[in-house]
């Protein structure tokens, strides 16, 4: 498996974010990020798709979208909707979250729901845009951890506001509990549900344009997607896309901060009588399953099924488990900074199956 670091999520000066395309890019270079995936509000800008370079650095654009409703009245704000991969534009199906679904997949695009949970931030004016429309079905994935949705939910006050601004390294701590619950809730009754982080960057003006709010830099720094290619990205823009969005369609991908140190290196797979799965594959529970993680540093452990815990390794940093019971298994992995316990690491599930 071939590890890059991908961000789904952003936004530039074609709706509300403050950066230009080259200015994104250029932070995504200095980060070391491999793909980033611009998605503007409603907008699909086209010529941006490609690599860029800087000396023997280069990063890959991919144009994506966010849409919504923008007719929506305010008590019903919110069904916002990622798409991946799709080459025409999908703001004519703003009204009707299904339509926009279906949309996305008939154009062979990927669709997954951005910040689920969404709180308001009245002391700063700011409202919520959580996902509403839950009738919804054909969606491959949700947005389990949206770095600007947290940042929101710490602003009880002006003064926590400016707290959070100065020390951005505080505000990820985990994505929220009823996000990780609602995706358990997801993969327990059957669904395929892929998670992935955005950083929903904006990179804001504050202090009459002198300075900005969370720089695309630093957010490349921070939450990030991980995802894992079959093979290395070979430079071919056609070639590449489809390899990312393959993987992440099939769910080879993890959520991780990397401001508690590089998450590069984490794996989780099971092994078993039939082969080797990985994260977003099914196994079969004949002649014994073994599952196996490893991190790339020591780290508090949890190992969940069906969204319950099933065990806790307080110091790990490899481990084998041989599973007796079907369900759906993932692991979290957590490290204590700054003064708590913050979450490091989060993967996808992988799906025990009873023997056949």
């Amino acid at each position: 498996m071939h590890e890059i670091v991908f961000h789904p999520h952003i936004h530039t000066i074609y709706s509300d974010g403050h950066g230009t395309h080259a200015e994104v890019l250029r932070a995504a270079l200095r980060a070391g990020v491999d793909v980033v995936q611009f998605t503007d509000h409603n907008l699909r800008v086209e010529g941006v798709e490609g690599y860029y370079t800087d000396g023997t650095r280069r990063v890959l654009a991919l144009m994506g979208e966010e849409v919504h409703d923008r007719t929506a009245p305010p008590e019903r704000w919110g069904n916002h909707l990622l798409t991946f991969g799709v080459a025409t534009e999908l703001a004519v199906h703003e009204t009707d979250p299904q339509r926009l679904i279906d949309a996305t997949r008939r154009g062979g695009g990927l669709a997954f729901l951005a910040h689920p949970h969404d709180p308001p931030a009245p002391a700063v004016g700011e409202a919520a845009f959580p996902w509403r429309a839950w009738q919804v079905q054909g969606y491959h994935g949700i947005e389990l951890w949206n770095a600007m949705s947290e940042f929101k939910s710490h602003l009880r006050t002006w003064a926590h506001a400016v707290f959070y601004a100065l020390q951005f390294h505080r505000v990820a701590v985990a994505p929220f509990p009823q996000t990780l619950r609602l995706w358990d809730d997801l993969t327990r009754q059957g669904q395929r549900v892929v998670a992935i982080a955005g950083a929903d960057a904006h990179a804001l003006p504050k202090l009459g344009g002198r300075v900005r709010l969370f720089p695309y830099e630093a957010h490349f720094r921070a939450v990030n997607t991980h995802v894992l290619l079959d093979e290395p990205l070979a430079g071919r823009v056609e070639a590449d896309r489809h390899a990312v969005y393959t993987a992440l369609a099939a769910g080879r991908a993890f959520v991780a901060n990397d401001l508690l140190g590089s998450a590069r290196g984490f794996r989780f797979r099971a092994q078993g009588a039939a082969g080797t799965a990985w994260m977003g594959d099914e196994i079969r529970l004949d002649g014994g399953v073994t599952l196996q993680v490893r991190l790339p540093g020591r780290a508090r452990l949890r190992l969940l099924r069906d969204g319950h815990e099933v065990g806790v390794w307080p110091h790990a940093e490899v481990l084998a488990y041989p599973v007796r019971t079907p369900g759906v298994y993932r692991v979290e992995a957590y490290r204590h900074a700054w003064g708590r316990w913050r979450g490091w690491i989060f993967s996808n599930p992988i799906y025990v199956r009873p023997g056949s």
